[in-house]
């Protein structure tokens, strides 16, 4: 999860406000608002190359200069926490950009941030996403005993034509090589990413190439359909029709094609995008489907929370300042980089909880909605209403005493139900 929408108003930080409420009332406040716990995402902006479909905040850099950017890191750690007032950390993730080509010393130094911060359990995840290239496969061993105990590898594809296609530096090769030695250092710990919808791709060789994925792999494989992003090589080549991606029907068959393989070795679909067998789901991202708390830092993060320790009590959409000098000389200013922090009404986050949490297999909780919004029930806002039943009687779409939630077939087909959801959310909003 490493973009979210919306831009948001900058609401300026004082730094001797911190000093102005005291840690009792800062834990008032989170206990108060019902959030004292978060997951943190660390945004490492460097690439030692474009992809030639993302639209993250990267920037190629040859001179990183790594000191300058671990004290910032920490800096903004340390300031974040304090300002949310946040006591436990329950998950760490390392994102980018390409977090692999970090030192292992700034990984260490920014959990050691989290440990004097607030409590972050023994067992708490620790992700750390990884480009298969033999420098950084080097580094796997330094990353573990930095604190990392999970792994995410892009591989995003096994055939050569189109790993040079979508602009990837490792070789296939590599990627073989690469999730071996991980498995080793990363027992169970260890999610490979796969892009699917890729210019002539058919079923048969995505079949293929799943089996051999599969024959290579851990328990956790991340499934993504290429899309086209403004600003990206493959924008340009798609429209000026250089580049031809799979229709819609080919890649709905694409799509099936890897839940049917992924399930039939053992992985269950939890989640739109990601599978999992042997209980190795990723806990980290179980904050974004439900509704949770997360800090962001680093360049361009986004983040979502009650910045207690200002007296405020009301939840903020956040953005930290995406180009990383611009956002280093803040961070030694302030103490932090934020550009932009909004306070998110109430129908902005049912929004988002909608979005978000109809993607996992589990769907909303009655319990998650109600911390939300305890006055309407999802029951009801949506179960009389005459689309939402439809969807009910064709299967796409489940209401029991757990929650609501998607079918497999709604998992499949789940935009336009999300959009109706909404739609009638808004519309009780406006008093429709």
């Amino acid at each position: 999860m490493k973009n979210m929408n919306h831009l948001y108003k900058l609401h300026g930080f004082i730094p001797s406000m911190l000093q102005q409420i005291t840690r009792r009332q800062i834990q008032s406040l989170a206990e108060t608002s019902g959030q004292n716990k978060a997951t943190l995402y660390v945004h490492w902006p460097y690439c030692a190359k474009m992809c030639s479909y993302c639209n993250f905040n990267k920037y190629i850099r040859n001179d990183v200069d790594n000191s300058r950017m671990t004290d910032c890191m920490v800096k903004e750690v340390e300031t974040l926490i304090k300002i949310s007032g946040i006591t436990e950390i329950k998950s760490v993730y390392f994102g980018g950009g390409t977090p692999s080509l970090a030192e292992s010393g700034m990984i260490a130094s920014v959990i050691q941030a989290v440990q004097s911060s607030a409590t972050l359990p023994k067992n708490a995840e620790i992700t750390l996403e990884a480009n298969p290239t033999t420098t950084e496969r080097a580094k796997l061993k330094e990353f573990k005993d930095a604190g990392v105990n999970r792994l995410s590898i892009g591989v995003q594809s096994l055939y050569k034509k189109d790993l040079e296609f979508l602009g990837r530096q490792h070789s296939v090769e590599d990627a073989i090589r690469c999730i071996s030695d991980a498995k080793d250092l990363y027992p169970g710990g260890v999610s490979i990413d796969i892009i699917f919808g890729r210019p002539n791709q058919t079923v048969e060789k995505w079949n293929k190439e799943l089996q051999q994925l599969l024959s290579l792999c851990d328990d956790h494989v991340s499934l993504y359909q290429l899309t086209v992003e403004r600003g990206t090589p493959l924008c340009k080549w798609v429209q000026n029709k250089t580049v031809i991606l799979p229709d819609d029907e080919v890649m709905a068959d694409l799509y099936e094609t890897a839940i049917e393989v992924l399930e039939s070795r053992g992985f269950d679909q939890y989640e739109v995008s990601n599978f999992a067998r042997n209980g190795k789901v990723g806990r980290h991202n179980k904050a974004y489907w439900e509704g949770d708390d997360y800090i962001g830092v680093g360049p361009g993060a986004h983040g979502r929370f009650t910045p207690c320790a200002q007296g405020k009590i009301q939840r903020e959409a956040r953005v930290q300042i995406l180009e990383p000098n611009r956002w280093m000389t803040e961070v030694e200013s302030q103490g932090h980089g934020t550009k932009l922090a909004k306070p998110q009404s109430q129908l902005e986050q049912l929004e988002e909880l909608l979005v978000m949490g109809l993607r996992t297999k589990d769907g909303i909780k009655h319990e998650t909605w109600k911390k939300r919004f305890s006055s309407k029930s999802m029951a009801d806002l949506f179960c009389n209403q005459d689309i939402i039943t439809q969807y009910v009687n064709s299967g796409l779409l489940h209401f029991d005493n757990s929650g609501m939630r998607a079918s497999k077939k709604g998992l499949a087909v789940l935009n336009p139900i999300v959009q109706d959801l909404m739609n009638l959310l808004n519309d009780h909003w406006s008093g429709g």
